[in-house]
């Protein structure tokens, strides 16, 4: 079907406005579809003609202005409507297909109890696969939703009920005016919670099978909303606008949440059925905050097309992570986002798919659902993290107040905001606003800052300079607020904060109020982590961090310099068996979950893709030891002590004891091993061939949650048996009849670095059969199972030679053809690093 182009939606934006939607919809069927109604009331110019979006099983019935008109005219997902009024009414009535894999209207059936759960997912062009419409962000309009369901069924959508006539019945109130994207409703036999705070209505949804796990949470969830919800009060002059602030914990959620206005969606993974780290509370409470900013930034002011999708998402991200960290007891939440969050964004701005945080064209939506990523995220959150530092956070939040005053209810660009921030402060005492938008906001790619450092013969400084690079294909500088921290050999620490502006030094900045200062022990650049930057430290200050690091306080700082240990490695300029070194010499003594949690788990995914079979083998050995010292020194029952089992796990090729913790023997003591424990457990047996198809289908019968089934599907695609491997590959590029959640499980499960020569055959086999299984399915479950089944071990040249014969073909979906583009490039900076290890060991 035709994705929508900015070209028509900018000429049906100028020819229609869109006043209101009245939508009934009817659950009530036992078959496989549901029954649509929507009247659609717009105006137009008139004698113009335009086209509604729709996305039927069958399209019964089609009136414009009461004529009734042919049903076959639907093209695809378009139907013409020509000869307008000045004002007009549309009627569609048709057959909707329920959806498995996340999007329109989808349907669960949960294996625990058998109860059917259905919730409506309209982003990013999904509306019509539930109603006709025009589905463009920026032709706003009220919707008024009524509902038939099965009695004993509950039913919510985004604004209050305002009536429920008779059993199964729900009618709501209208909306205020909202983007097609952001419609939404759940129904089923919801579990419920309900609560009130500052005059606006809570409540909090979950299935029946997980009740007493979200009974047990709901004072925390509960607690973090109220406290987001005060502080963005205290932020911004503008209240919250959409009456009922509910949240939803919704099956087979293909995003982490969303944010549709009054019933926000969240994947119930956030319903914790086992024991969880302090990080996965944390990263649950800045989605909550981070959900919560998309009310004022995406929902009161949205943005005009999906080019400026940063204007929801970038500044959702900055500002969850802000408030989560200002409101709630998470108040490390900026080391987890310089540890993980960062990381998701200097991969993708260093890929060749990488794009600009607001790019100057997006051609059309299929085209915006692909920067759903690391830069409108991550970058974005960081570039506006580094705007506050430089403009001054008075300035900057007067900025987005006189945004969203300008332009409540309406649809912003980003010349838009440049104009409220210009406008709030005189541009902060004469900034360049838009000379800054233009370097940060409309180029692409990251810059390195490298320490060059003189020492005389009494250890003081002669020069300290921080020199900023780019990439030879994209060689921007960027004006930098950074921070430099000084570490002395007696453990203290002076901080102080300066400019790096190219336009005056070049690019090379010479810190002149260093000169004749002592040298310190570890000089770093970036520390506070105000800038998105990489960091490369000078000679000295790269020996001196295994003897540094276990000792630093501050937890962020930790954090800068993992990061920068992990991407020197990433990047072959420093080998990962160097990495290996430096966690066994600091992580035993890591006390920040998070940072414990990402050195394991990033470190991992280097060494099995960085290092031969033989270097690997000695590397996982070392990773396990220092597991086990941290594990060993880990506070009994805590998160610390859970989050050094599961790396361990992930490292240890001790079969036998891996046997005894399923068993209940040589436990740790305080750690309990659940459902999810024994799970990772289990999956670590199958790869190591100490488990089975038999083992599998003992612990899926004692978990038979939708956790459970996924779970099994993955152990399931790991096992290193042939017929194994083909029942699975013929899932990952057949099957559309499992949901979304059970596919992407078992393309995830299917390559193990210890299985490099069962699987051998099937690294052709991606570029042969990929295309035609991508077609199978919609975009986002396909672009997820293309990413997944990747052949990501296969590191060698006839890998990357198979991609470019794939990438040559020009029958491509956008979606296949980035994440093979991306894929190889990961795998060329696999060989890169290689080599470097290599050369290290000769």
């Amino acid at each position: 079907m035709p994705s929508l182009t900015r070209v028509e939606a900018t000429a049906r934006g100028a020819a229609i406005t869109v006043e209101s939607y009245q939508v009934d919809l009817d659950l009530t069927g036992d078959g496989d579809t549901f029954r649509s109604r929507v009247e659609v009331r717009f105006r137009a110019t008139p004698g113009t003609a335009t086209f509604a979006e729709v996305k039927p099983a069958q399209l019964l019935a089609v009136r414009l202005n009461g004529r009734d008109a042919d049903p076959g005219t639907l093209t695809d997902n378009r139907l013409p409507l020509d000869d307008l009024e000045a004002t007009n009414t549309l009627f569609v009535e048709a057959e909707m297909a329920y959806s498995n894999t996340g999007e329109g209207m989808h349907r669960f059936v949960d294996p625990a109890d058998g109860e059917t759960y259905l919730y409506a997912v309209t982003f990013l062009d999904n509306v019509q696969r539930i109603f006709a419409a025009f589905d463009q962000p920026d032709l706003k309009a009220s919707f008024v939703l009524t509902v038939t369901a099965p009695p004993g069924w509950t039913v919510s959508g985004n604004a209050e009920m305002a009536a429920n006539p008779a059993p199964g019945r729900w009618e709501f109130a209208p909306t205020v005016p909202l983007s097609t994207y952001l419609f939404s409703l759940i129904a089923g036999p919801y579990h419920v919670l309900r609560a009130e705070h500052d005059g606006v209505p809570l409540a909090l949804y979950c299935r029946q099978s997980l009740a007493e796990h979200l009974d047990a949470d709901a004072d925390e969830i509960l607690t973090i909303t109220r406290q987001c919800l005060d502080r963005f009060h205290q932020l911004f002059t503008e209240r919250y606008s959409f009456g009922k602030y509910e949240q939803a914990f919704v099956p087979e959620f293909n995003l982490g949440a969303m944010e549709h206005p009054g019933i926000v969606a969240f994947r119930d993974d956030y319903v914790f059925r086992s024991a969880v780290t302090d990080t996965q509370r944390e990263m649950r409470a800045t989605t909550i905050a981070h959900e919560m900013a998309h009310m004022w930034f995406g929902n009161l002011v949205t943005m005009r097309w999906w080019d400026d999708l940063w204007l929801n998402e970038s500044f959702a991200e900055y500002l969850g992570v802000r408030v989560a960290a200002e409101a709630t007891r998470f108040e490390g939440t900026w080391t987890t986002f310089a540890m993980r969050r960062k990381a998701w964004g200097y991969a993708a701005d260093q890929r060749p798919s990488t794009h600009p945080v607001a790019p100057q064209e997006v051609a059309d939506a299929a085209e915006g659902l692909l920067n759903v990523d690391g830069i409108s995220y991550a970058k974005g959150a960081s570039v506006l993290r580094q705007l506050v530092a430089w403009l001054g956070d008075e300035a900057f939040l007067a900025g987005l107040n006189a945004h969203f005053a300008a332009h409540r209810f309406g649809n912003a660009t980003l010349a838009d905001l440049l104009t409220s921030l210009s406008a709030s402060g005189t541009a902060a005492g004469g900034r360049d606003l838009a000379g800054w938008a233009e370097l940060w906001l409309r180029r692409s790619q990251v810059n390195t800052l490298r320490a060059e450092v003189t020492v005389d013969a009494d250890g003081r400084y002669t020069e300290v300079a921080v020199v900023q690079t780019a990439p030879e294909s994209y060689p921007v500088l960027r004006p930098h607020r950074i921070g430099v921290g000084r570490y002395a050999a007696d453990g203290s620490v002076r901080r102080h904060e300066v400019d790096l502006d190219p336009a005056v030094d070049g690019g090379r900045t010479v810190l002149g109020e260093l000169a004749g200062e002592p040298a310190a022990r570890l000089l770093l650049l970036n520390d506070g982590d105000l800038t998105f930057a990489k960091v490369r430290l000078d000679p000295a200050s790269a020996d001196a961090v295994p003897l540094v690091l276990p000792g630093l306080a501050d937890s962020l700082t930790r954090a800068v310099l993992w990061s920068e240990a992990l991407d020197a490695a990433t990047d072959g300029e420093r080998p990962v068996t160097g990495l290996v070194d430096l966690m066994v010499a600091a992580l035993p003594a890591e006390t920040e979950v998070i940072i414990a949690e990402d050195v394991l788990g990033l470190s991992r995914s280097l060494v099995d893709r960085y290092l031969d079979p033989l270097t690997r083998s000695a590397a996982l050995a070392r990773i396990a030891g220092a597991c086990q010292r941290l594990l060993d020194g880990a506070p009994a029952g805590e998160s610390l002590q859970l989050a050094a089992a599961r790396g361990w796990i992930a490292a240890t090729t001790d079969a036998d004891l891996l046997v005894g913790w399923l068993a209940g023997r040589d436990v740790p003591a305080g750690l309990k091993v659940d459902a999810e424990l024994r799970w990772a457990v289990l999956r670590r047996l199958v790869v190591l061939g100490a488990a089975g198809a038999a083992e599998i289908a003992a612990e899926a019968a004692a978990d038979v949650s939708s956790t459970g089934a996924e779970r099994a599907a993955r152990c399931r695609a790991a096992l290193p048996d042939p017929a194994a491997k083909q029942a699975a590959w013929d899932v990952i590029v057949r099957d559309t009849e499992l949901s979304n959640r059970l596919l992407e499980a078992t393309a995830e499960g299917f390559w193990q670095p210890e299985q490099a020569e069962l699987t051998a055959a099937y690294v052709e086999r991606y570029f042969t059969d990929m295309p035609a299984a991508v077609a199978r399915r919609t975009a986002w479950t396909a672009d997820r199972v293309a990413m997944l089944a990747f052949p990501r071990y296969a590191v060698a040249q006839p890998t990357r030679e198979a991609a470019a014969a794939l990438l040559a073909r020009d029958d491509l979906t956008p979606g296949l053809r980035r994440v093979v583009v991306d894929a190889d490039d990961d795998l060329r900076r696999a060989l890169v690093a290689r080599t470097a290890v290599a050369a290290t060991a000769a």
